[in-house]
């Protein structure tokens, strides 16, 4: 038999573009609605045992094929339809997703799943044996005139005229025949590539859009091999009722797959007046499934062809995704379901798309769609905050005084109240002034000083994870502040004219209320000893010599702490409280006696 050179890669029509399949890389390329070409790529993992056992091979390339390839033509329609997803989400939709807590898109294509898989069972497995049953009770004698296996035959070639039937009603559509078109396309440029030719528009189309591997002669092998195996099958069994017939025939298909993905991988290897035979039902079938291109279309399928064969060839090649649009509505749907445990859900979702989309909050009724990158990045949020991650953690940032301050698991969550503690300390900061920031954490007050009288400061913590975090976050808002590495004044040197902190002065008792999503936050900014006052007793003995003739120390208290701090500050400092929004003692405020 004269061997035939065939092509590493194979492809897949979908929705205004082709998707191409190599040995280790897959691309799929979609021409938006303004023209352009768009390109989605990714890498293949390595080859499964199972690959290498004949038959079972086939089923289950079959299977997974045909999973990725709903897949890949649900991505294209995203490109191609993406004005319809401005659409509003359904309640039915909200509340699959309220219940199940998936996307409203997943769901759908989920659905879609099922129910195409259902119709293909339907018309052709079930409403051929049926006709056939139905007719042989109609017609008198005929059930015992006609042999099992003649019976069964005509139940196979009733399924060759259903599916026959269903691809010529499916090409009557318009998206359809593009699709068919798209499908010519893929073939050609992959039959110029085997010919040996370059990959031009002028080349490619010259070729042929029939291609030996195509999924329509595999569909057609699958229906002649299931003929002869569904007759063999069911034939010596007699008069089985048309429910069981019907199982036997599914518990057999997957042994149809493999074997006709077996035939197919065999005739694509081959060209000879015997194998030409076997191919020509599925070649014939390709007129309906396969059309002429236009030029637009050859170049898509060559786009994805080519970057398949730099990626295979170049494995350090980076993947890309579509840069696609989702609708803001289905999204929000989506991380509202995913938040329906957490208090304040509706809030706690405009604080996760203000953040990923990049706007206010006011602005987030306008939206009418976002970008699928922000979309993820919003699910990815919901879903560690619905663990119990405080919003701040999930989100990797939050607002303090105006600057943006990174937030990791190391420091503490700066609040609202520290920004009152912060507005205290600067009326009495000026340019000339030495700050000193203790127990600093993320750095935010630190850097709001900074940034607010551009004075001299100084920030400490015990921490060394927490100092990395506010040396980053200095840096990110362009503040000169120098960090120490000690544990309250231990490694501190000179006066300054003001030091502010905000120690850890949480209770043994009270660490045991606090709200879960709190006790997420490091227990060493949180912890102040059995009475929540022990960094208050050292700050008051070493605070004095480190601070100048008039030097001012500001401190952030629990809201019953500030007669027992004010006493321990009462030797050397004059002291004063302020209470922050909620009408709670919060502030210190202690002037150094002369």
């Amino acid at each position: 038999m004269a061997r035939k050179k065939s092509s590493p890669i194979g492809g897949q029509a979908v929705l205004e573009g082709v998707m191409m399949r190599g040995k280790k890389s897959m691309a799929t390329a979609v021409r938006n609605p303004d023209g352009k070409i768009l390109l989605e790529t990714c890498r293949l993992g390595e080859k499964k045992w199972w690959e290498k056992i004949p038959v079972l091979r086939g089923f289950l390339n079959f299977f997974i094929t045909m999973i990725s390839g709903s897949k890949i033509l649900m991505r294209s329609a995203e490109i191609y339809g993406e004005q319809l997803e401005e659409e509003p989400a359904s309640k039915f939709e909200k509340w699959l997703a309220k219940t199940f807590h998936v996307e409203v898109m997943t769901i759908a294509s989920v659905i879609g799943v099922v129910l195409g898989l259902a119709l293909a069972i339907g018309l052709f497995v079930i409403a051929p044996q049926h006709l056939m049953d139905f007719a042989i009770l109609r017609i008198p004698g005929a059930k015992e005139a006609i042999p099992y296996v003649v019976q069964n035959l005509i139940v196979g070639i009733i399924r060759i005229l259903i599916f026959v039937a269903y691809i010529g009603f499916a090409s009557l559509m318009k998206d359809i025949k593009r699709v068919w078109m798209y499908h010519g396309a893929e073939h050609k440029t992959i039959s110029c590539y085997e010919n040996d030719l370059p990959l031009t528009v002028e080349n490619v189309r010259t070729q042929t859009t029939k291609h030996d591997r195509c999924g329509t002669n595999f569909m057609m092998i699958v229906m002649i091999i299931s003929v002869l195996v569904f007759t063999l099958a069911t034939s010596w069994l007699g008069g089985l009722k048309t429910i069981y017939k019907v199982l036997i025939k599914l518990a057999l298909l997957p042994f149809v797959a493999g074997l006709s993905y077996e035939l197919l991988k065999f005739m694509a290897k081959f060209d000879n007046w015997f194998v030409r035979i076997l191919k020509a039902p599925g070649l014939l079938m390709q007129k309906l499934t396969t059309k002429e291109p236009t030029d637009d279309m050859i170049e898509v399928a060559i786009t994805a062809f080519n970057k398949v064969l730099e990626m295979d060839a170049d494995e350090s090649i980076p993947t890309v995704k579509f840069d696609i649009k989702k609708a803001y509505d289905r999204c929000r749907t989506e991380v509202v379901s995913l938040l329906s445990k957490c208090e304040e859900k509706e809030t706690l979702a405009d604080w996760i798309f203000t953040s990923v989309v990049g706007c206010t909050r006011s602005e987030l009724p306008m939206l009418k769609t976002i970008t699928e990158s922000a979309y993820e990045n919003a699910v990815k949020i919901a879903k560690e905050v619905a663990k119990g991650a405080p919003l701040q953690y999930a989100l990797g940032d939050t607002e303090f005084y105006g600057y943006t301050i990174k937030v990791t698991t190391d420091v503490l969550i700066p609040r609202p109240d520290t920004e009152q503690v912060v507005e205290k300390a600067l009326e009495f900061v000026s340019a000339e002034s030495k700050v000193l920031d203790l127990c600093t954490g993320s750095g935010a007050i630190a850097i709001a000083i900074k940034k607010e009288k551009d004075a001299t400061v100084t920030a400490s913590d015990i921490s060394e994870p927490a100092l990395e975090v506010a040396k980053k976050n200095a840096k990110e808002n362009s503040a000169e502040i120098e960090f120490i590495h000690s544990d309250l004044f231990e490694k501190i040197e000179g006066a300054f004219d003001l030091i502010i902190s905000n120690p850890p002065y949480v209770s043994k008792e009270d660490m045991l209320t606090l709200p879960e999503n709190v006790k997420k936050e490091p227990e060493t900014a949180l912890y102040g000893g059995e009475d929540g006052l022990d960094f208050y007793r050292r700050i008051s003995v070493d605070a004095p010599s480190h601070l100048t003739e008039k030097g001012v120390l500001v401190l952030e208290i629990g809201c019953n702490q500030s007669e027992s701090i004010c006493q321990m500050l009462s030797s050397w400092a004059d002291c004063e409280t302020f209470k922050d929004y909620n009408g709670l003692d919060r502030i210190i405020v202690a002037k150094k006696r002369g």
